[in-house]
């Protein structure tokens, strides 16, 4: 999701500005997403490199995470949505450690669109810490190394309860994958747009699913 700096500093508007925008997106992709029946949504949030930002941004993004925590249940649980979260968890305020817990709960039992927040997120930190998983169960005896292949690896991933991604959207016009989902995204297929995230709303969202029906998902084979 970005693109709130700069959405706000065209504006000649404050920083928090673009990301109090930024939450606005997401309830209107989230409630898209619920309407046309896609059932996983992950959004990267909050990154392990956002720490070391200015702490003032850092407080006001912690802060607006506890809100959007606080404001959406209602919301989601009238929508059908369950909230899940991955990331280094541990690593967020106490505060916003207790709201995602309480949100989490209060949202378990819905069963339709599921929304993924990866907040403390890196996607080198959760193959390093699957891998010390592994390492871990190979001393205690609970696998052996020759049982160790690609499902055993995704097994000890954040990820482990969800599918791979089928689509990748990235906005405003950045060409990276700024270390989101490294070992998921293998064959995702990837759609980049110069709209800047408060910018992208139901319109915009469409427009990404409508080219990603079109395309020919060959996963390394031939079609």
């Amino acid at each position: 999701m970005d693109g709130n700096g700069r959405w706000a500093r065209t504006r000649k508007l404050l920083r928090v500005q673009g990301h109090r925008a930024g939450v606005e997106a997401l309830r209107d992709v989230v409630r898209t997403s619920g309407e046309v029946g896609i059932k996983y949504l992950t959004v990267y949030a909050f990154s392990v490199e956002n720490w070391e930002r200015p702490q003032a941004e850092v407080k006001t993004l912690m802060t607006l995470l506890e809100t959007f925590l606080r404001d959406e249940i209602d919301e989601m649980n009238r929508t059908n949505v369950r909230l899940q979260a991955i990331g280094r968890l541990r690593d967020l305020p106490p505060k916003v450690q207790a709201q995602l817990h309480k949100s989490i709960e209060a949202t378990k039992n819905n069963t339709g669109l599921t929304l993924i927040l990866a907040l403390s997120y890196s996607g080198r930190v959760e193959i390093i810490e699957a891998l010390q998983s592994i390492i871990r169960e190979v001393q205690l005896g609970h696998i052996d190394t020759a049982q160790i292949d690609a499902n055993v690896f995704q097994h000890h991933l954040y990820t482990r309860y969800y599918p791979d991604p089928d689509l990748l959207i990235r906005t405003s016009g950045e060409m990276r994958l700024s270390n989101f989902l490294l070992w998921q995204l293998s064959y995702t297929e990837i759609y980049v747009t110069q709209t800047l995230w408060p910018d992208f709303r139901r319109k915009e969202y469409l427009l990404a699913l409508e080219d990603y029906a079109k395309r020919q998902r060959r996963f390394g084979k031939v079609g």
